[in-house]
């Protein structure tokens, strides 16, 4: 039995003892585990720390990129999803400075230029083919461009007839984008390439749409003009031009305004070069006959008097006395004309009763020998007739001469006259 009660002693002795040595393992194990739960900890505390700050970064930046600039020459619209923001024009229009939004993709920023930027656009659709230096022997409408003048009425032609002409034109269009808004809606423009703008890209963007609206126009407006008025540029086309253009823009919503629709260059189709050239100048010579005849005409009726005077003159319903009160009243250069013509008739009158007068004279001297009063006169004529002439030719014929011509020429020009001997 002790052997028995030793052994089992020494048994439970054991099992205590390791039993004690189990605990420190797991207490050592605890510690372990506790330091690196700490170390991890740590480690992720530094993450997340650090992480929050990239965040924070990330987000500065990210909130700071939506700031941007509009330039003096230019207006900008925040789009958000697609939307212009704002409720009135000033915050829907962004004029130049510094201005901000939520980036993309919740904005999007669409700059346009500014309302005094002028574009320019040339329009020669109605231009012929200047590579053909000397042009076919008829206009080939696939290569050359035309628009047509007023159909003129033929007088030459039985029945009448309506003669169109051909010109060939070139026009310069001035415009602007007046209203943002409707320009972004309703005229389709392509995306920018990469570094460029709406702003770079709208005056090529929109040039299709421009000319197809401007020629349109051209072609409404010249047909009202006649060919002289096309060559001769009338403004009064520009005018008309512009007025319809304008009106169908706005009738398309297109927010462009127009500042002017000009005809630059207007002329003639070359193949019919020679006949307009002749028909020019006829027409030239007929302005500048019918402008002489005209200020003939006024000259003449502004020194008659007016045509007033001419008019109460010729008139059948007034009096002698009503006559002769308007010519009392008469300007001075009719005047004069009517105290030349009085003074000449008194001149006359006068003459002829000193010629009566001296006839009278003569009478009784006649009645006793008219021969030599005859003589007398016709002596006192020819020295008369003589002291006024220029040349003096005096041929006696010779009693012994017979059968003898003396022929003198008498159709020799008038305006000259021989010049005076010195004596």
């Amino acid at each position: 039995m002790s052997h028995d009660h030793n052994h089992n002693h020494d048994h439970g002795s054991c099992c205590h003892h390791h039993h004690g040595h189990d605990i420190e393992v797991e207490e050592l194990a605890v510690n372990e585990l506790d330091a690196g739960s700490k170390s991890l900890a740590n480690a992720l505390h530094i993450s997340f720390t650090v992480l929050k700050f990239i965040m924070i970064v990330l987000i500065v930046v990210f909130l700071c990129s939506g700031f941007f600039t509009v330039a003096p020459d230019e207006r900008a619209m925040v789009l958000r999803f697609g939307k212009i923001i704002g409720d009135t024009t000033e915050k829907r229009i962004l004029g130049p400075g510094a201005h901000w939004a939520i980036p993309y993709p919740v904005d999007e920023i669409v700059k346009l230029p500014a309302r005094n930027t002028v574009l320019r656009m040339p329009i020669d659709s109605f231009w012929y083919n200047e590579r053909d230096q000397y042009g076919g022997a008829t206009l080939n409408p696939v290569t050359e461009g035309y628009c047509l003048t007023r159909n003129d009425t033929i007088a030459d032609l039985k029945g009448g007839g309506n003669d169109y002409n051909i010109v060939h034109s070139k026009w310069q269009l001035v415009y602007r984008i007046s209203d943002c808004e409707l320009f972004f809606k309703n005229v389709l423009l392509g995306n920018p390439p990469t570094g460029q703008t709406l702003v770079d890209i709208i005056p090529k963007s929109i040039e299709p749409f421009l000319k197809s609206v401007a020629t349109e126009a051209i072609v409404v407006t010249m047909v009202n003009f006649s060919i002289d008025e096309a060559i001769k540029s009338d403004i009064q086309i520009s005018r008309e031009t512009e007025k319809m253009l304008q009106k169908k823009l706005d009738d398309l919503e297109c927010g462009i305004e127009v500042d002017s629709m000009q005809l630059t260059q207007c002329i003639w189709p070359r193949q019919v070069n020679d006949a307009f050239v002749a028909s020019i100048k006829a027409s030239n010579e007929m302005d500048k006959t019918i402008s002489e005849a005209k200020g003939y005409s006024e000259s003449r009726i502004n020194e008659a008097g007016g045509e007033q005077l001419i008019n109460a003159v010729l008139s059948k319903d007034l009096t002698i006395e009503q006559k002769e009160a308007y010519w009392l009243n008469a300007s001075g250069t009719v005047q004069q004309s009517i105290a030349e013509a009085r003074a000449y008739r008194t001149k006359v009158v006068e003459s002829a009763k000193a010629n009566a007068d001296y006839l009278q004279k003569l009478l009784p001297e006649y009645n006793k020998r008219p021969q030599l009063v005859l003589s007398r006169i016709y002596q006192e004529a020819m020295e008369e007739v003589l002291t006024n002439a220029q040349e003096k030719i005096i041929a006696q014929p010779d009693s012994a001469t017979k059968n003898r011509e003396f022929r003198v020429m008498i159709n020799r020009d008038p305006t000259i006259k021989k010049p005076k001997e010195n004596k």
